[in-house]
Formats: C-alpha cells, sequence, structure tokens
C-alpha cells in the first residue's frame, strides 16, 4: 500500500471536485496519478523519437524539406492523394 500525505488546502480541493459525483476522492486521485504518468512517459517516448531522428540525420544527412511535407500534409487534409515527398541529402 502507498500513502500520500496532501496538503490540507489540496484535499479540500479534491473534495470540492468529487462533491455530487459517484466518484470517491480516492478514485479521482488514482486517476490523476494514471493520466500524468501516461503523458510523463508519452513525452519521454517523444523526446526519445527526436533524439533518434536527429541522430539518424546526422548520420546519413538525409531529411525532408518542410515546405514540401506542410503541402502533403495541406493537400491530404482537403482529401487529396499526394507522393510522399523524397528525402534529400543535406550539407551537413
Amino acid at each position: 500500500a502507498t500513502s500520500i500525505k496532501l496538503p490540507e488546502d489540496l484535499k479540500k480541493r479534491v473534495a470540492r471536485v468529487v462533491k455530487g459525483t459517484d466518484q470517491s476522492a480516492h478514485a479521482f486521485m488514482v486517476e490523476a496519478i494514471r493520466q500524468e504518468t501516461e503523458r510523463t512517459e508519452k513525452r519521454r517516448r517523444f523526446h526519445a523519437d527526436a533524439v533518434a531522428a536527429r541522430a539518424e540525420f546526422q548520420r546519413t544527412g538525409l531529411g525532408y524539406a518542410l515546405a514540401e511535407v506542410k503541402a502533403r500534409y495541406r493537400a491530404k487534409l482537403q482529401g487529396r492523394r499526394t507522393r510522399k515527398p523524397k528525402p534529400r541529402l543535406w550539407p551537413r
């Protein structure tokens, strides 16, 4: 079992939030911790992916022109079919 000591003002805020709902203060806090844990895990994966992509670019010099990527996604949002931009060799 885990025990968390909450400041009195936070306890009162949680109690106000759950009042009139079918959710207990405990369930509210468990859900809040679950959501924050997922958000933090996603942020860490995003950062790791960015670091890996940068390393790949540094190693190969291959990348996409931003204008071409934007044009492709604009077209896709409008329901048009487009070709994927081709990677370019960028000067390093």
